[in-house]
């Protein structure tokens, strides 16, 4: 892979991971209940539940575009739509940033933020069409070894490190407020570029 692909594939990373969504959700209602430390646990476990699908989807379509050209331009299509999906969700409010920010704690039990985080993300199936149809631009069919684990250490470290920004952010208590506030714009904002991503995959050869 080479470095500007490797720019593209982590640029969209960044706004797969901030995009709003019950992952944020989780990672919000452990912070603001269980503190600091569990907010941590949740957003680690949270990168590595999705490393461990973005390596997943990377090797199950290097098989595709080997076995089946037309199955992979299907598995393509369908991740765009996803994503059309998930960006129209965000434009019209009904999920993502405005919903998880009002999330009430009702965190009970301490240190399980490392288990919730690790389920919301591995129990997840939207995952593997996000990853598919952003994979699907970058890997090819002699992908090595190499290049599927830098494609997925890639998600799972983008993802996990924003969610330990967010979960930095909340621990001060006035962000918390400026974030309920701007909910809505942020969700308007990441439904735009979500759809433009979709676009993108359309067009693609």
């Amino acid at each position: 892979m080479t470095l500007t692909a490797w720019f593209s594939l982590a640029s969209i990373c960044v706004v797969g991971a901030m995009s709003p969504g019950p992952s944020l959700a989780v990672v919000l209602k452990n912070t603001l209940a269980g503190g600091r430390s569990e907010g941590v646990k949740t957003a680690v476990a949270h990168g590595l539940g999705v490393g461990l699908y973005a390596f997943a989807t990377a090797a199950g379509l290097a098989v595709l575009i080997t076995g089946s050209p037309i199955l992979f331009q299907v598995v393509q299509w369908l991740g765009a739509f996803f994503l059309v999906y998930l960006g129209a969700k965000a434009l019209v409010g009904n999920t993502g940033i405005a919903q998880a920010a009002q999330t009430e704690a009702d965190f009970t039990h301490k240190g399980h933020g490392f288990r919730v985080g690790f389920l919301a993300a591995f129990l997840n199936p939207k995952l593997a069409l996000f990853f598919a149809a952003l994979f699907s631009q970058f890997v090819s069919a002699d992908a090595q070894l190499s290049e599927k684990m830098l494609m997925a250490l890639t998600a799972a470290f983008i993802d996990a490190g924003w969610y330990l920004l967010v979960v930095l952010v909340l621990s001060q208590s006035r962000i918390l407020g400026v974030l309920r506030h701007r909910a809505n714009v942020l969700d308007k904002i990441f439904g735009v570029l979500l759809i433009m991503l979709a676009v993108r995959l359309f067009m693609a050869p």
